[in-house]
């Protein structure tokens, strides 16, 4: 057993996988064998990560306020406080907080057999980010 005493303090993601104010608290060390990585990301309105895949997905579970998520060729998605949503191995999908709240989620996802945790591509447009959001 270890007991892991608080993390470092709270960081801003390089703007490269962000669009807006985003600030990141790692929960799961990333400097012991394991490949879990967990983390609180705190969005402002309308920040959103860029698209993004994981080697072997990702889970993110929504603690408060109101979001959106998509998948690559499938429809935004509101998703609130309570909401979980998995995104498969290789899914190239994007997160972050509606236009008008904040959201915060616990992200989970194993790094890849390299270490790698993500692979980032694009920004996500403000046409793509407003593009009407599914019924939640």
């Amino acid at each position: 057993m270890e007991i892991i005493r608080s993390r470092p303090q709270t960081a801003s993601p390089p703007p490269e996988w962000f669009t807006g104010k985003v600030f990141i608290d790692q929960i799961a060390p990333t400097d012991t064998a394991s490949r879990l990585r967990a983390y609180k990301v705190h969005f402002t309105p309308a920040a959103r990560t860029a698209w993004h895949t994981h080697p072997n997905g990702q889970v993110i579970h929504v603690t408060e306020g109101v979001g959106l998520a998509q998948r690559r060729g499938g429809p935004v998605e509101q998703i609130r406080a309570g909401d979980s949503v998995r995104f498969e191995p290789g899914e190239h999908h994007w997160h972050g907080a509606d236009a008008m709240h904040f959201m915060t989620h616990l992200a989970f996802h194993e790094a890849g057999e390299d270490g790698t945790d993500a692979n980032w591509g694009e920004h996500v447009t403000d046409a793509e980010y407003s593009a009407p959001a599914a019924d939640a």
